[in-house]
């Protein structure tokens, strides 16, 4: 498995691994002895960098992965999040947001025991908490590093501003944001300010939440729970308004001997060599054609034959139900 630097310093695999969907998000969840099983697979195929939070669960997700990466303490990286207000009760969903240094350090002190480490390898504020400002956040974090706590800073969907100000008080090693070639907002102002920064970039839901692997298509139905049933943009006269991204995908897959998840990839892998996207999967078949994105090949041609292509698609549908989509790039 190919490596990038995300920051200054931290190491990893050139794509990670998502573990959100393990748990949640994408209807009923498989045995907790099927989803250690798929993370330690991803181990073996040379997956160093995985990615959970505490509201994934909550807790469920931390604690799955605390188990299942436990045999290679040292060897991996773990990402985590903090900055939702959970629910009294522990049921799922939260309340609000609360990036408050005392919260913070609450996260940490649970999710290390949640996680079976000692340190947090990157730690990423989940989203921006409009009234807690960003400076505090980020003394706290930079706090827990001294303190050998946290390794890395990291961010989620924050905006330009929120960046700068947070990276003047603690160098911010990556932002995690939505990022495909149907979420393409982050060229136009983040991407730019991240290499000015020298700050890494993770994608999530770098294959569109399954709809560019062209696996999905106006005849497809969800489980009860999935997601994708609340996203504007999975409304079926969206999808077939969005086929057309698909089958650009298809053409290209044909011509490279690939999949079209693995174009997907790899076109976002040659968009910098500090990008590092975390597809998730439940199937180790899926993991294998994944991974296999590191060695798809695309020549300067393709990516100028893809940004044409991109150029006069236009994607519709929101991403999100107006509620979530409210607390992004703040």
């Amino acid at each position: 498995m190919k490596k990038r630097t995300l920051g200054q310093s931290l190491e990893v695999s050139a794509l990670g691994y998502g573990c959100m969907g393990i748990t949640q998000s994408y209807g009923p969840s498989g045995s907790k002895a099927e989803s250690i099983r798929i993370v330690q697979a991803a181990v073996e195929r040379g997956v160093t960098f995985f990615d959970t939070a505490e509201v994934y669960g909550p807790f469920t997700n931390e604690e799955l992965i605390g188990e299942a990466l436990a045999p290679y303490k040292g060897q991996v990286v773990i990402a985590t999040k903090f900055g939702f207000q959970l629910k009294d009760d522990g049921s799922a969903g939260f309340t609000g947001l609360n990036s408050r240094p005392e919260r913070i350090r609450q996260v940490a002190e649970q999710s290390l025991n949640r996680l079976r480490v000692d340190r947090i390898d990157l730690f990423y504020q989940h989203r921006v908490d409009p009234d807690v400002p960003i400076e505090d956040v980020a003394g706290t974090v930079k706090e827990l590093i001294q303190e050998g706590k946290v390794g890395h800073f990291g961010l989620s969907e924050a905006g330009v501003g929120t960046i700068r100000r947070a990276h003047a008080v603690q160098p911010v090693s990556a932002l995690q944001s939505e990022y495909s070639m149907w979420t393409r907002t982050v060229e136009q102002d983040i991407l730019p300010v991240l290499e000015e920064l020298g700050i890494g970039f993770v994608p999530f839901s770098p294959l569109g939440k399954g709809f560019l692997t062209g696996k999905i298509d106006t005849s497809t139905t969800f489980a009860e729970g999935d997601i994708r049933n609340t996203i504007p943009r999975f409304q079926t006269e969206f999808r077939e308004a969005n086929q057309r991204l698909v089958d650009l995908l298809q053409d290209l897959a044909g011509q490279k001997r690939a999949t079209p998840a693995q174009i997907a990839l790899a076109w976002l892998l040659f968009q910098k060599p500090w990008i590092v996207p975390i597809p998730g999967t439940r199937k180790v078949e899926r993991l294998e054609e994944n991974l296999g994105a590191v060695n798809v090949e695309l020549t300067p041609g393709d990516l100028e034959q893809i940004q044409a292509a991109l150029s006069e698609i236009k994607v519709l549908g929101a991403r999100y139900p107006e509620a979530m989509e409210r607390l992004t790039e703040r």
